[in-house]
Formats: C-alpha cells, structure tokens, sequence
C-alpha cells in the first residue's frame, strides 16, 4: 500500500469474534493524532481477484449467490488467502475452481482496501489471460452457488453503469484491467 503503518495504540479490546473466515473486534483505541475513542473493526486476511479475458476478447465473470445481497451478484472470480498463501496463487486456485479456466499470462493491476471505514481486507487485483479450458477442472466449494457468464468489455462495462453489476473489487478491477489493456490502443 502506498502509506506506511501507523498503527493506533490498543488501550483496551472489549470485544473479539473469531470467525471461519474473518474476525471482529472492538476496541478502545488511540490514533497517532491522540484522539482516544471506540472503534469496530473486521479483521480479515485480504482476498484475490481476476479479470480473466478469453482469447476471443470475452470476460470471464460468476453470477454468484451471496447471503448478504440475499441473491445472486455478478462478479469476477475472487477468493481469501489462507494463511501464508501468496495472492497470486490464491487467484491461480480460484479462477480454476470457479470457472474452469486455467490462465497462462497473469499481471499484477494493483491492490485496495474493500472497505477501509471497517475492515482491514486488501484485494490484489490481477489480469488473467491466455486462457484455456480445463478438461477436469477441481471440484467447487460445497457452499458455492455460481454460474460462469462470458461478456464482452462493452457489456461489463454497461452492467457496471446500469447497477447490474454492483460488486465493488469487480467494478475496480475492470477499470484497472481496461486501463491497462487499452494503454497505447
């Protein structure tokens, strides 16, 4: 990230959840300015996602069921990072078991904060391309409920501006990804 850590100095935690993939805590805390107050924070240990295009120039997206949309999103294939798993091969695993695509050709777009008002979670953003389909492509997580969707750029970018694509690591990653795929068109 581009700014250094100045971390607040913990004065005392009330409250903390571990959860399955994430925790939650709340805590008294000082921020380098000295203002004390309370403050609620996800912790989690970031995410990695795709804009995978086909050698046809199509994306490679998953309509996805999410609980808390309370139906199905569209957006682009992501996944956590276990425990000291590189981003990079978190996205190699994700896209394979999400898509059945295997990628050959993988860029580095960037990283961001999801939401940094309450969570620590980082994206590492990557463009995934030469793509080839899997003949035996490893098995979804139990709990996925998701379809691959092929669009073009054009049509991304429509469902972005129409609110039919409402994910956010999605919307900025197509952006990064058409930034640098139109570079120098």
């Amino acid at each position: 990230m581009p700014f250094g850590p100045e971390p607040p100095q913990l004065l005392k935690q009330r409250f903390r959840y571990q959860g399955r993939k994430f925790a939650f805590e709340a805590n008294r805390l000082r921020l380098p300015n000295a203002a004390e107050g309370e403050w609620e924070c996800v912790r989690h240990p970031g995410g990695a996602m795709a804009v995978p295009i086909t050698r046809d120039g199509k994306l490679v997206l998953v309509k996805q069921y999410r609980f808390t949309a309370k139906g199905r999103i569209l957006e682009f294939p992501a996944g956590t990072i276990e425990p000291g798993e590189d981003p990079a091969a978190t996205i190699e695993r994700e896209i394979q078991e999400e898509t059945g695509y295997r990628a050959h050709d993988w860029q580095k777009l960037g990283e961001f904060f999801v939401a940094p008002g309450y969570s620590d979670e980082i994206i590492y953003a990557f463009l995934a391309q030469e793509l080839e389909v899997l003949e035996n492509p490893p098995a979804r997580d139990l709990d996925e409920d998701l379809a691959t969707v092929l669009m073009t750029i054009a049509e991304v970018e429509a469902a972005i501006y129409t609110g039919e694509i409402c994910d956010a690591k999605s919307i900025c990653g197509f952006f990064l990804a058409k930034a640098m795929l139109t570079k120098g068109a």
